[in-house]
This record gives C-alpha cells, structure tokens and sequence, in this order.
C-alpha cells in the first residue's frame, strides 16, 4: 500500500448517495499538497433537491452536458488505486463511491481509507465540533465550504497538520501513534431475506 495520501470530496444533487453532482481531490505526497482536482459530475438522474443546490451552488444546468461518472472513473481510479484514501466524514464520501461503482457495474479499486473527523478528534481535544470549516478556522486555513475541490483541500491541510503536530513520518505512523486504522474499502454485502 502507497503512502501516497488521496483526499476527497463528493457533493451529492439529491438524497441518493449515487447522485454525485461534484468531486474534489488533492494528492498529498511526502506531507505536501503536489496536485488538486474538481469534476462536475452529470448525475445518473438529473434531478437536483433544492436543499443541495443551496448548499453547494451547483444545479442542473451547471452538470447536464458533463460526463457520468463511469466516463471519469478510469482518470479518478489512478489517484486512488493503490493509495490511503481520506476524507471528512469518510463514510460519506466512500458510501457515495461505493453506490457510483454499484450503479455503473464498475471494478471496485484496490485501497484503503481513513476519516479526518476522526483523526482530528484524536489530535486535536476540545473543539466544539469536528466539522470541516471548525477543524479548518482552528488550524487558520480558510476555504470555500462546500465546494469540492476545497474541501479535499481542507481535509488533506487536516491530515499534514496532524502529521506535523505528533511528528508522524508517514500517515501509517500518525495512524498507529492515534491508535486509528484504516479501512480497507470494499463492496458491501447485502443479505435479503425472503
């Protein structure tokens, strides 16, 4: 497994978590930010809840002519194959990527994942809460919240802070010294009963 950090965001244009609209990465390679990245996304349907436009600004108009998912998946797949992938509020981000790959039939990737909530509760005690923009204003970063790209953005800058703060070479040594694991990111099995 690289040691290569992948950080990612997905927003999403309605209640399903296969509606990603957006996505964000950074690549953090030997505890800098080396590359960042944003797709707009044509969702499976287009069809946008008002609430998520208001939260993120994108609607259907801004993603109709762009491309599905599955016709980014093998760009998107090199920056995660192989690497830690991280992101804020991980069960999110992955379950979207799961629900994409499920969608479009595609191949699951080779890696694993951690999630910078919890590795920021772990560094960093007595904030009033763990969101993005609360960890992101303690560690005097600023960015646009809700935006994809800047959001990978804050949540890599998360993981190289805590890097830095517990003087770990690597983020498998920053996982070890807070005694958090990653993930390794696999289909979920569902089970039906008749």
């Amino acid at each position: 497994m690289s040691n290569k950090l992948t950080a990612i965001d997905f927003e999403t244009a309605n209640e399903k978590l296969s509606s990603a609209c957006a996505l964000g990465m950074a690549i953090v390679e030997n505890n800098k930010i080396i590359k960042n990245m944003h797709w707009l996304i044509k969702p499976p349907e287009l069809y946008f809840r008002p609430f998520n436009t208001y939260i993120h600004g994108i609607s259907e108009k801004d993603v109709e002519k762009k491309p599905e998912f599955f016709r980014l998946w093998p760009t998107i797949k090199k920056y995660l194959e192989g690497n830690i992938v991280i992101a804020h509020n991980a069960s999110f981000d992955t379950e979207v990527l799961r629900k994409l790959l499920d969608v479009y039939q595609l191949d699951y990737p080779e890696l694993s994942y951690a999630c910078t909530v919890n590795l920021s509760r772990k560094v960093w005690k007595g904030f009033e809460n763990y969101k993005l923009n609360t960890v992101a204003e303690h560690l005097n970063f600023s960015f646009r919240h809700h935006n994809a790209k800047e959001d990978a953005m804050a949540c890599a800058n998360i993981a190289i802070e805590a890097l830095k703060k517990l003087q770990a070479n690597d983020f498998n040594e920053l996982m070890k010294k807070t005694n958090l694991k990653t993930i390794k990111f696999e289909r979920r099995i569902t089970v039906s009963i008749t």
